[in-house]
């Protein structure tokens, strides 16, 4: 069973027990996690799955090999994307589009870059109306969103699963501070329990 959903049972069973807010003890509340059963493979799954997604071609090999976790993905094809990527976001129009024609030669995978092509009729970029698709800004959200459209057409997630699992945390400790007093999570990077506020 998930932390997520223990820690919504545990909020459904605080819930039902007594209007004021209930104390938990950092003890308590570790002794619970505890008895949370993740399996390695799933904690690695999550792992590959981030580093395939964010484009970390070479820490996911060494983690392949390290952990033994097969990406779902080819890993050759996250240097074409993430060389896609780079190409967006240095303005390098023409060497991303052939990229991405490489990729998939249907062309059918953002609109916005098609439109930076207009980019290459004006010597002066500044006259052209398409101009804005050199801010830094435009380029990098491009960019993210040229990747997104990658990873979904080779049918894979376009946005890596640790990030929402970190939310649904957030979340649920927002709806159990309703209800009680215990041991939270402030600083997700270093994801050290601090006692209850009382």
């Amino acid at each position: 069973m998930s932390l997520f959903w223990i820690v919504i049972r545990q909020l459904a069973e605080i819930e039902a027990m007594a209007t004021s807010k209930k104390v938990i003890t950092k003890e308590e509340w570790e002794k619970k996690l505890k008895d949370v059963k993740i399996r390695k493979e799933d904690m690695n799954k999550l792992v590959m799955n981030f580093l395939v997604t964010e484009g970390y071609v070479d820490a996911a090999e060494k983690f392949r090999l390290e952990s033994g976790t097969e990406p779902d993905i080819d890993l050759a094809t996250i240097t074409d994307r993430m060389a896609v990527k780079k190409a967006v976001q240095s303005g390098n129009v023409e060497d991303a589009i052939e990229k991405v024609n490489d990729l998939n030669p249907e062309q059918s995978f953002l609109e916005e870059l098609e439109k930076t092509v207009a980019l290459l009729a004006f010597e002066d970029v500044s006259n052209c109306p398409v101009g804005e698709l050199l801010d830094i800004s435009q380029r990098l959200k491009t960019a993210s969103e040229v990747n997104a459209a990658i990873l979904t057409s080779q049918s894979h997630e376009k946005d890596p699963k640790l990030p929402s699992l970190l939310k649904m945390l957030i979340w649920a400790q927002n709806q159990l501070d309703e209800k009680a007093a215990y041991p939270r999570i402030n600083d997700l990077s270093t994801a050290k329990l601090e006692d209850p506020a009382v």
